[in-house]
């Protein structure tokens, strides 16, 4: 098994996960404003369950949904994630950087820091040439911290989320993609 990786910012712990973190990752998993463009929002059950597949996960890849600290604040924040695509879509096989924040801590940046210690590792230590991130048309948030991490929009790029059934609100989807320069 990989090494679980630990990455840091000035403010941010990308790390492993704890039994601790649970409460606050059920928390979040059910707050409306958080799920808001997900399909549903996770009762504990279901939190804990997705919870152990992001453990698991990490301890078998050793990158993966990072649990993300705020140093000097929440031992909990959130998620940031890089993980290959596990939908059928035209863009995969291909990596995805993404992030899930409790919203008490949205604003401050820190999904863009965080998410660009993660685009630094996937570039620099596991040689990618390209990471996309998706989300719901209407992700207005998500989509500004895909621009301020230089990441490229085409609308040729959009697309219908094969996991929601025709007609469903959250199907029409956005792809971004930023390519790996010389420098990364």
């Amino acid at each position: 098994m990989p090494k679980i990786i630990t990455l840091e910012t000035p403010r941010l712990k990308l790390r492993e996960w704890r039994d601790g973190d649970l409460d606050a990752w059920a928390a979040m998993s059910s707050d409306s404003r958080v799920m808001e463009y997900f399909a549903e929002k996770l009762d504990r059950p279901a939190a804990d369950a997705m919870a152990k597949r992001m453990r698991d996960g990490l301890e078998r890849d050793g990158y993966g949904w990072w649990a993300l600290e705020i140093k000097g604040g929440p031992e909990f924040a959130g998620v940031i994630v890089l993980q290959e695509v596990s939908l059928a879509a035209r863009f995969s096989p291909a990596t995805e950087i993404g992030w899930r924040l409790a919203a008490g801590v949205w604003g401050n940046g820190y999904a863009t820091e965080g998410a660009r210690a993660a685009l630094d590792f996937a570039f620099g230590h596991l040689n990618r040439q390209e990471i996309v991130a998706i989300t719901a048309v209407g992700n207005a948030r998500s989509r500004q911290v895909m621009q301020r991490l230089g990441m490229t929009y085409d609308p040729k790029d959009d697309f219908a989320h094969p996991r929601l059934e025709p007609g469903h609100p959250l199907r029409p989807h956005v792809l971004y993609r930023l390519r790996r320069t010389a420098s990364s």
